[in-house]
């Protein structure tokens, strides 16, 4: 993974600075999102309890804000604890979530939630 972020990644394109190798933090946050299935949502507390910090949703959010362009990481499949998609401060990203979540057949309603009753992953 090492070799991925350091040659692939050289520069964080969102921000111009150097990117480093993700923190063990980071590295366990994203290895939770990846065990999100297609179809399902989790929340960042969710996340962040998943990943052995319970209270660190926000930093469920720093993680994933960032992850370079292209990363494998299904970012899109978490949201708030309302199931709604948090806004960002970079435009755009909100409708590209919300396209990659109903590509995968989560439905909003006419708030624009997510039934978490519904879709919300329960890891066994």
């Amino acid at each position: 993974m090492f070799f991925y972020w350091h040659i692939m990644l050289s520069r964080h394109p969102r921000s111009g600075l150097d990117v480093k190798p993700p923190s063990d933090a980071y590295r366990r946050i994203y290895a939770a999102v990846k065990r999100i299935p297609k179809g399902k949502v989790a929340t960042y507390g969710q996340i962040a309890l998943l990943a052995g910090m319970p209270r660190a949703a926000r930093q469920v959010g720093y993680a994933l804000h960032a992850l370079p362009h292209g990363s494998r990481v299904p970012w899109h499949r978490v949201v708030n604890h309302q199931g709604r998609i948090s806004l960002r401060s970079s435009g755009g990203h909100d409708q590209w979530q919300r396209v990659l979540l109903e590509e995968e057949g989560v439905a909003f309603d006419t708030g624009d939630r997510i039934a978490l009753s519904r879709f919300q992953w329960r890891p066994e």
